[in-house]
């Protein structure tokens, strides 16, 4: 049975630092994880940022490019999403998503690719 469950939200202020993690239990090592974020008001999640577990590659949206870093460890199945230079526009509730196949992360701006979802995480960067 999978599971995935997200953590790390919370607010701070413009300019400022937040991680999140990502922990997927029930996979093999070949699988995918993506973060995605829905903000207040809109209907459509984004794609934020997506990782292969296998080998590490890596896909981000071109709204966080430069700020936003994704990293995995596979021996403890933890995905990471460190970011940096938040802006209030970063404000939405973000969640952790996984693929059973390793090459899906390419796929970071479709979410109906993604089979299982964490329950979201919100960050809310305010002065």
């Amino acid at each position: 049975q999978v599971h995935v469950v997200e953590s790390g939200g919370g607010l701070v202020q413009p300019g400022g630092s937040l991680r999140l993690s990502c922990t997927a239990s029930g996979f093999t090592s070949h699988y995918s994880i993506g973060w995605f974020r829905q903000a207040p008001g809109k209907e459509e999640r984004e794609g934020v940022s997506c990782i292969s577990i296998t080998d590490g590659d890596t896909v981000y949206g071109d709204s966080v490019k430069g700020r936003f870093a994704i990293s995995r460890d596979k021996a403890k199945n933890t995905v990471w999403l460190q970011m940096n230079s938040l802006k209030p526009e970063d404000t939405a509730v973000y969640y952790c998503a996984a693929s059973g196949h390793s090459e899906t992360y390419q796929y970071c701006d479709r979410g109906d690719e993604y089979d299982f979802w964490g329950q979201g995480t919100q960050v809310t960067v305010s002065s």
